[in-house]
């Protein structure tokens, strides 16, 4: 991962926190009520932001990781329940790039690598562009060279 992901992680989060901030704001001067409850969740909503913010990202960063080699394409995601997933070269049917526009701004991308697998492909998130990129021509190559049915 790139230690740029932190803070594109860390930005995501808080747009995210803002919308659901600016609606219990919005919430609160409507209200002809009283309005000592709202005010409370908008203190409670604001300590999970804070603490969601700060923490998640830096977890995430520790968390993820990712591997390949001729075999296989090994991954580890999760918050208190880790996965490790590993995809053998011979699966691999597709490997894709995706930027969104705020992954853009933060020069990132992502690879999802496609396998026959009921549990779905595996991610790879938080890449610097030029490290997904090589991780796109190494996959590619040597899915190339496989002499599995990628079924």
């Amino acid at each position: 991962m790139s230690r740029t992901a932190i803070w594109f992680w860390a930005v995501r989060a808080a747009a995210g926190w803002l919308v659901v901030i600016a609606l219990q704001v919005g919430w609160t001067l409507l209200d002809d009520g009283e309005g000592t409850a709202h005010y409370v969740f908008l203190a409670i909503t604001g300590v999970l932001a804070v603490a969601h913010v700060s923490v998640m990202p830096w977890w995430r960063y520790r968390v993820h990781r990712w591997e390949t080699t001729a075999d296989a394409v090994y991954t580890q995601s999760g918050w208190l329940q880790q996965e490790w997933r590993i995809a053998p070269i011979s699966r691999i049917q597709t490997v894709d790039s995706e930027r969104g526009p705020l992954e853009q701004l933060f020069g990132l991308a992502n690879v999802t690598v496609t396998t026959a697998s009921a549990a779905g492909p595996l991610r790879v998130n938080g890449l610097d562009r030029d490290t997904a990129q090589r991780l796109i021509d190494e996959l590619t190559a040597t899915t190339g060279t496989s002499q599995g049915d990628a079924t």
